[in-house]
């Protein structure tokens, strides 16, 4: 049997670990699994055992980790194995620094077919996410030194590190990296909800300046992060940039932006539009609504302010999107 295919045997059979039993037996399998020579088999073997919370290989993940490592460039193509370890070591709450301080200064260049490519930086993001969670007295600085990392997902892996376990200096750390700017959206995206799960009292305020910006991807990311706070006061911004908006993709973005809040006051403004604005705004809310699953009292809420509307259309579309 070739060695491809005693790897594709491999993964099938861990395919099918995924949900058996947490028995002793499980736990020999996996243990081999991680032994293996094949990083795709480690890989998938490591990402069981982080989904299912398998905190006993905690020993083994650790050794494979050192293994790998000691030529990761030969062993571990496309830092596939060493990625999913150290996220599986997170997962379980390994709170030892050491595999950490190795992955986030952990830089792998591979041939693509452009320039070299750097396929540790997903690495560096969860080794930092783990790095702060322990008592290591160099944590945030490892932490708020990716910030500034070449590749964006070691940088967006810093911001989550910093909002989750950087207490007041990882939050006075997001403002800045906010105020500084990112060429890529996505982490100025991560740091507005980092900024507004930290319960600050003037992030609201502060992410709330970005809903005008000029980018707007920036405008939209700050938009979708303050529906997510669920916050009352983020709220009212959301429904004042509603008012001031006339960009049309913008608008949609409010839309589900307010949907998504799970927030009484939202709920009732998307009523009000429902009931009252141009037909394809009022089909645009209904749409954004239905996205996101509502309960039963919520549909009822929906089918009264289209009743009073009196437009059988979209009478027809809430029936279409809850068939009985």
């Amino acid at each position: 049997m070739s060695k491809r295919d005693l790897i594709e045997q491999a993964l099938e059979k861990l395919a099918g670990l995924k949900s058996a039993p947490a028995t002793p037996a499980l736990f020999d399998e996996l243990r081999s699994f991680l032994r293996n020579r094949s990083n795709l088999v480690v890989a998938k073997a490591a990402k069981i055992a982080g989904e299912r919370r398998l905190g006993d290989l905690m020993p083994e993940l650790v050794a494979a980790f050192h293994r790998l490592m000691a030529d990761p460039a030969r062993l571990d193509k496309r830092c596939a194995a060493l990625t999913e370890i150290v996220s599986s070591l997170f997962e379980t709450d390994y709170s030892e620094p050491d595999v950490y301080l190795q992955g986030i200064r952990h830089v792998q260049m591979e041939g693509s077919f452009g320039p070299p490519v750097d396929t540790a930086a997903q690495l560096r993001g969860f080794s930092a996410q783990g790095l702060v969670r322990t008592r290591h007295p160099d944590a945030l600085v490892e932490a708020v030194t990716l910030l500034v990392d070449p590749e964006p997902p070691a940088r967006i892996g810093a911001v989550r590190a910093l909002a989750a376990n950087g207490g007041e200096a990882g939050f006075l750390a997001l403002r800045l990296k906010v105020l500084t700017g990112d060429r890529v959206p996505d982490v100025l995206a991560e740091c507005f909800s980092g900024l507004l799960d930290s319960r600050s009292g003037n992030s609201v305020d502060f992410v709330a300046t970005y809903v005008d910006d000029e980018d707007p991807a920036i405008a939209e990311a700050a938009v979708l992060a303050l529906g997510a706070s669920r916050s009352s006061k983020a709220i009212l911004v959301l429904k004042d940039k509603w008012q001031r908006t006339i960009r049309r993709p913008l608008k949609k973005v409010l839309l589900f932006a307010l949907s998504t809040s799970r927030n009484e006051d939202a709920l009732q403004f998307l009523l009000d539009l429902l009931e009252t604005a141009p037909l394809s705004t009022a089909t645009e809310v209904l749409s954004s609504l239905a996205s996101q699953r509502p309960t039963q009292s919520i549909r009822d809420s929906m089918h009264s302010a289209l009743a009073r509307r009196g437009d059988p259309s979209l009478l027809t579309a809430l029936r279409s999107a809850f068939p009985a």
